[in-house]
């Protein structure tokens, strides 16, 4: 497993805790700081700019996954509400695509709201490098 790899679980982790995004990045600092020596900071820093989305759906993803995955949950609760009522079986397909691509906007979402937690905490070890005074 890569450093880049690491960083984006660490970053996950951070993730499941419920508290301010400056506390999240203070731990995950913390973690980078033993864990990462600063040339592959630099390099992990380099590959997460680059696999940041630039498109707005991504992005849209990124912020509100759980909005945008939404309409896919529904799609999934209809499908069983008439394939359990109307008892058609090709109902409860709507019900498997419709959860399946509710997860994994759900999944995508996570990964790149880790992913820019782990960029943002990089660039703070960075500017904190810059002006010590902080």
């Amino acid at each position: 497993m890569g450093q880049l790899e690491r960083l984006v679980l660490m970053a996950e982790d951070e993730l499941t805790q419920y508290s301010t995004d400056a506390r999240k990045m203070e731990k995950l600092r913390q973690k980078i700081g033993l864990s990462v020596s600063r040339k592959e900071q630099e390099e992990v820093k380099a590959a997460l700019l680059a696999e940041m989305p630039t498109d707005p759906l991504r992005k849209a993803i990124e912020t509100q996954r759980q909005t945008v995955a939404l309409p896919f949950w529904g799609i999934a609760g209809l499908g069983l509400l008439f394939g359990i009522s109307a008892g058609q079986p090709i109902d409860f397909l709507a019900t498997l695509v419709g959860g399946a691509i509710a997860y994994k906007i759900q999944q995508l979402g996570w990964q790149l709201q880790a992913k820019r937690l782990a960029l943002r905490t990089l660039e703070d070890i960075e500017e904190r490098m810059k002006n010590p005074a902080q």
